[in-house]
């Protein structure tokens, strides 16, 4: 289990985290999402032992990851930029990594290499971006760890070996119960592949839940009201929008007691919708002054 706590990290007087506490459960899928600046890479940078804390702590299995080098050889981190020893080729990291991780797995690597038909020969810094982020997954797979840490970690890949990548990190948590760790801003793709959810704003957890918990929690409610009626004065409104005599309004709440509330008015037709992870995103910083906004051209 990762556990984040109180967590404060400060770089010449900018408060980057400010009393962070956060957990990603053992064998859980975490997807960690927020706004350009929020401070998603220094919590990870954190996690994964590159950072000091100001204060608080950060800690793996109950132990503090920073200077802990046999935590961390259980910890395996791709960053959003891919970093490689000049000159070295696929087959120079795999032995690189072999010292590093003890449980570096020689058969998987060789596997995973022929899966994505990558020459272990060829200098990585000739690969395109889409190979060096296959290189670098297929060497994090490989080296067996506990804790798996993604920062973007299909950005530049193509959809059939995005979807790859997905699937063989999801049968990493399935059949070794790894914990994963994973930051995008693509919302559709985490939506699929996460069970947890966290969203940062201004170096602070906005909200942590499940995904079934969060998306239980936020509706959208499209409602034709009879004349003179309104919506109930109880409802938690975040959003309002007309499209002709159709309303949609996101609200906060159970779908049970949106739905209670609503019937109540007696409306001529509602009807309630899950909201997607992108659209709770979206209306969640709504509430924190980050909704989108009209701009004149």
């Amino acid at each position: 289990m990762i556990e984040v706590k109180n967590l404060r990290k400060t770089f010449d007087g900018f408060v980057a985290l400010d009393d962070l506490t956060m957990t990603v459960p053992d064998g859980a899928v975490y997807g960690l999402v927020g706004p350009n600046g929020a401070g998603k890479s220094t919590v990870i940078r954190h996690i994964t032992g590159i950072f000091r804390p100001d204060s608080g702590t950060v800690s793996v299995d109950g132990k503090p990851v920073f200077e802990n080098p046999e935590l961390k050889s259980g910890i395996a981190y791709i960053p959003d930029d891919i970093f490689y020893f000049p000159s070295s080729g696929l087959a120079d990291m795999a032995r690189f990594y072999e010292g590093v991780y003890p449980s570096f797995d020689r058969k998987l690597y060789e596997e995973l290499r022929e899966s994505f038909q990558l020459d272990s020969r060829t200098q990585l810094r000739r690969f395109s971006k889409g190979m060096q982020k296959q290189a670098a997954f297929l060497l994090a797979i490989a080296s067996r760890p506990k804790v798996l840490v993604l920062d973007e970690p299909v950005d530049g890949l193509d959809p059939v070996m995005r979807r790859q990548v997905w699937s063989l990190m999801l049968q990493d948590v399935a059949q070794r119960g790894t914990t994963v760790l994973v930051s995008s801003h693509n919302l559709r793709e985490l939506e699929d592949v996460c069970d947890h959810v966290g969203i940062l704003h201004k170096g602070k957890m906005l909200l942590e839940r499940t995904l079934d918990e969060l998306q239980d929690n936020v509706v959208k409610a499209q409602v034709v009201l009879r004349e003179g009626s309104e919506l109930p004065a109880s409802l938690n409104v975040l959003h309002r929008s007309n499209n002709g005599k159709v309303e949609t309004v996101i609200i906060r709440g159970s779908q049970e007691a949106v739905g209670t509330a609503l019937a109540a008015v007696n409306p001529i037709f509602y009807d309630l919708v899950p909201l997607s992870l992108e659209e709770v995103f979206v209306y969640e910083l709504g509430g924190v002054d980050y909704e989108i906004k009209n701009v004149i051209l």
